[in-house]
């Protein structure tokens, strides 16, 4: 029998893969909340929004803190996102069309996260977007 928590979901019974999978939708998701809030209060009202521009976004991103943080947005978006896809194909699919629709999700998410730390790795560090 699984245990069930107080949200009412399941937790997966011993261990491996799906507790693994189970953990980390929850502290995704509270990083996300946590993140995503912060980007939210700085972005709307720390910062004026009228003045925000590609010169705003290069001067931000000139700062490491900044990458690292957006990063790990992406990672947690990514993460989150696609398990939550892979859990509802889980129970909507069965046999080899939910071994497909499964690797694709995988697939899916390892490309958008390798185009997604390209992008924040290789931007110049150096001064504002003109």
């Amino acid at each position: 029998m699984a245990r069930v928590t107080r949200s009412g979901s399941a937790r997966p019974q011993g261990g491996g893969w799906e507790l693994a999978i189970w953990y980390g939708m929850r502290l995704t998701g509270l990083g996300l909340f946590v993140l995503a809030l912060a980007h939210y209060l700085i972005t709307h009202f720390l910062s004026d929004p009228a003045s925000q521009n590609a010169q705003w976004i290069g001067i931000r991103w000139d700062n490491i803190a900044w990458r690292t943080i957006d990063w790990l947005m992406l990672a947690f978006v990514i993460f989150h996102g696609f398990m939550g896809l892979r859990t509802v194909v889980g129970d909507y699919t069965s046999g080899g069309v939910r071994t497909a629709i499964t690797m694709g999700l995988y697939l899916g998410a390892i490309v958008l996260f390798a185009l997604g730390t390209i992008v924040l790795v290789t931007l110049p560090l150096k001064g504002p977007v003109p």
